[in-house]
């Protein structure tokens, strides 16, 4: 089986400048890949896979949980509310930086998520 590609640099650093906004969320490395915690539920799960493809899972509202599933590629549905994105160079920053927000909120207790400005809200 194939090793698992490091996630880009690059991305990475966005997606830390995007965590950084979040109060207590924290960068980890995890059993592949990094993720980004705040207290201790995941907010978000960056990997390779030995697919050589590269996929970030975050927590979503159930409703966005079946539209997902629902929209196939690059959306996937991992369980539960978990959901994740295939990343690629088309990948849609701002939108991730939404969804990203959204399951900070989800994850975060109340009083933190309430100092984050939710996208829509």
């Amino acid at each position: 089986m194939p090793e698992r590609p490091d996630v880009p640099l690059e991305w990475v650093e966005r997606l830390r400048r995007i965590c950084a906004r979040f109060p207590r969320c924290e960068e980890h490395a995890a059993w592949t890949g990094v993720m980004w915690r705040v207290g201790s539920s995941t907010v978000a799960h960056v990997f390779g896979g030995h697919d050589q493809l590269f996929r970030i899972t975050f927590r979503a509202e159930m409703d966005e949980v079946l539209a997902f599933e629902h929209l196939g590629a690059p959306y996937f549905r991992v369980g539960g509310n978990a959901v994740g994105i295939l990343l690629d160079d088309d990948t849609d920053w701002e939108e991730l930086a939404e969804l990203l927000t959204d399951s900070y909120c989800l994850q975060a207790p109340q009083r933190l998520a309430a100092q984050v400005a939710r996208p829509g809200a």
